[in-house]
């Protein structure tokens, strides 16, 4: 079987927590990162992020089957963003709270219900009123090919399928994220997290 990153035994090492990872541009300015459709945690299920060189990054441990609230943690289990299913929403709309808070979203992510919309899979609305941006989905996230466009509809993350240097293919578990780097790489992964309970 292909290994998802080199250094996954190594990031849940029996020497105490993974030191917190710094998310580093690459070359280009972008971050290239392995997303994992698991937890490391046993009987969880999740996801686990990895950056370019194997550390941990992210992760999302969920309890049981029934999904109150997501938590985007950083590699020590800090919690980052705190993902929640808006009540009584007909197209299933997400709120992104900061931390572990559960009161002032910064963003909500609906749906798209509608085919009018050229593909979109989603909108990223700001909830703040000190404004910030708004994003569109397109692709499919199913075959993991998508992507986060600003209001400029430059593309600022993508999901792609992580093709493995061996030859055995990972299947749909296992993809990459590449984020552009002017784009917060947390949010991007608390979007894939939607998406994934949208569509997954």
């Amino acid at each position: 079987m292909a290994k998802v990153h080199p250094n996954t035994t190594a990031a849940a090492s029996a020497d105490g927590p993974p030191k917190t990872s710094v998310v580093r541009k690459e070359d280009g300015g972008e971050v290239s990162l392995t997303v994992w459709r698991k937890s490391l945690l046993f009987g969880c299920s999740g996801f686990t992020v990895f950056d370019s060189k194997g550390n941990l990054v992210f992760r999302v441990d969920v309890y049981g089957s029934a999904v109150g609230a997501l938590v985007l943690m950083d590699s020590c289990g800090n919690p980052l963003l705190t993902l929640r299913r808006r009540k009584m929403s007909l197209g299933g709309t997400w709120l992104i709270f900061n931390g572990e808070d559960a009161v002032d979203p910064v963003y909500s992510v609906e749906r798209q219900v509608s085919l009018r919309h050229g593909g979109a899979l989603a909108h990223v609305k700001p909830r703040r009123l000190q404004g910030g941006r708004g994003y569109e989905i397109k692709g499919s996230y199913a075959r993991r090919s998508c992507r986060v466009y600003d209001e400029r509809r430059r593309a600022v993350a993508e999901v792609r399928r992580k093709e493995p240097a061996g030859g055995a293919a990972f299947g749909g578990d296992v993809f990459r994220l590449v984020v552009e780097s002017d784009f917060d790489a947390c949010l991007a992964m608390a979007l894939v997290i939607v998406l994934d309970q949208m569509f997954g």
